[in-house]
């Protein structure tokens, strides 16, 4: 005998939660691949990737160098070397360092497939012309966060490096920095941005559940401004050109959300009116 396939209707809470704890165990599995593959490229996910934003010939610095002589501005980026050293104090440091970047390495790579298992968990439970509406839904929230993940480590792990790696309160403390503080500094800054980008797929679906509208966007848009801008200020060094260089890309991500939530507004109105004449 065939077994039966039940729908999500005939489905009880505890049905839902094997099915949720299966989607969560392939997405993990699929981390731990990703990352075992990762944790085989050492040489490149290291030397390469994580201390590529402190070497002098890093590209941004070059562009960060020739946009602050353009607009006049401090040419703080144009000398770069290294004002720092990393060390590693702890017996097994490097080894966890290893072991927990391969698996971030395998969740970055992996975030459309872990994203397509939760789509999968998700879509049973909507209507037809939800799902039609959510067509793309993986491929723009993927292209999204790699974008910020890019932006993260081209831009905002740089400046902080940059930043942070020089500043001194003494010419008396020496600057050692420790390896897990270091990627951490990384880490944060690309994990940080890939989630920040997702702002318009967050603004749909806040909208799509009635949360957020955009007049409410709109009446807060100063608020937004505002807190842009202090994060901004947290999260590069204190200067004009480092702050406008992340906020820009931010309240660009907030028109655009905007602009979604009116469409989905719009195209439930008009749905809505459809119904009405149908009836």
């Amino acid at each position: 005998m065939t077994k039966k396939i039940k729908t999500p209707n005939e489905m009880s809470f505890l049905d839902h939660l094997e099915e949720l704890r299966w989607h969560l165990i392939r997405s993990t599995l699929a981390i731990i691949i990703i990352g075992g593959l990762a944790f085989l490229m050492k040489g490149f996910i290291f030397d390469t990737v994580l201390f590529g934003p402190m070497m002098p010939d890093f590209p941004t610095y070059h562009v960060f160098c020739d946009f602050s002589k353009l607009l006049g501005f401090s040419e703080s980026f144009c000398n770069t070397e290294p004002q720092f050293t990393l060390q590693s104090r702890g017996m097994s440091e490097q080894f966890s360092a290893h072991i927990w970047t391969s698996i971030w390495a395998g969740f970055i790579i992996g975030f459309p497939y872990v994203l397509y298992e939760m789509w999968k968990f998700i879509a049973p439970g909507l209507h037809d012309n939800e799902r039609q509406n959510a067509r793309g839904f993986i491929s723009i929230a993927s292209l999204l966060f790699f974008t910020g993940v890019l932006f993260g480590y081209y831009v905002v792990a740089p400046l902080s490096i940059n930043f942070l790696g020089g500043y001194s309160i003494s010419d008396t403390v020496v600057r050692e920095i420790d390896l897990l503080s270091y990627i951490s500094t990384v880490k944060i800054s690309v994990i940080s941005c890939g989630i920040i980008f997702e702002l318009p797929i967050i603004i749909f679906f806040l909208t799509k559940i009635g949360l957020v509208t955009p007049e409410i966007l709109r009446k807060y848009r100063k608020i937004a401004l505002v807190v842009v801008l202090i994060i901004s200020a947290v999260i590069t060094p204190p200067d004009v050109v480092s702050q406008v260089i992340v906020a820009i890309p931010v309240l660009i991500l907030y028109q655009v959300s905007i602009y979604i939530s009116k469409v989905v507004i719009r195209r439930d109105a008009k749905k809505q009116k459809k119904n009405v004449k149908s009836s």
